[in-house]
């Protein structure tokens, strides 16, 4: 695994002191199991630290799974996953929230081999900030994932991007896909807010 440490500079709030950039084995170690409610991710040497799924928010996961079982990625061997790691870059150590893998990537997985998920998403919290919610979105197509849902459980919308310029914004009745990452995963957004 590498241990490189980033070299830029991120922006700081005013009035804040510039982070501590830490290795990803540093970071590994430190954070990978921590069971606080928090959700810690590495990006560029600085550890991330957002709302983690919380149980009122698992209801997402669980409606999610039910439209997942009835697809061909499941049927074929794929599976849905929270909250597992993703190197996005030899720099950037993601956590989507909730991630769908092919059969073909779970033994590479299991092998210590990394693997970019073709559909990803994301649970949007009230304190995520716009700037990061939208570099993170950037990030993971440019890793190569193909689908990503952001979830805003207070509008009670999803937004479903397959590329960082197109997006579908989804309310009620309105259709969610998976495709193209997985063709047969439909469901309507407000199945997830029911």
């Amino acid at each position: 695994m590498s241990t490189a440490a980033a070299t830029a500079v991120p922006k700081t709030r005013p009035g804040k002191r510039e982070p501590k950039r830490i290795t990803k084995q540093h970071f590994l170690r430190y954070y990978s199991n921590r069971e606080d409610g928090y959700k810690y991710e590495w990006n560029k040497g600085i550890v991330d630290k957002t709302e983690g799924i919380n149980q009122r928010n698992s209801v997402f996961y669980l409606r999610l799974l039910e439209v997942f079982l009835k697809t061909s990625g499941f049927k074929e061997g794929g599976t849905l996953i929270m909250l597992t790691d993703m190197d996005t870059s030899p720099e950037q150590l993601r956590r989507p929230d909730i991630a769908y893998y092919t059969t073909e990537q779970l033994p590479k997985m299991w092998a210590g081999e990394n693997q970019v998920a073709p559909w990803v998403c994301e649970v949007i919290s009230p304190t995520d900030r716009a700037e990061d919610v939208n570099s993170k979105l950037v990030e993971y197509f440019n890793a190569g994932v193909q689908v990503v849902w952001h979830i805003f459980p207070h509008a009670q919308k999803v937004d479903v991007y397959t590329s960082p310029e197109h997006v579908t914004i989804c309310m009620g009745k309105t259709v969610c896909s998976g495709a193209p990452a997985l063709a047969d995963f439909e469901m309507k957004a407000e199945g997830l807010f029911a």
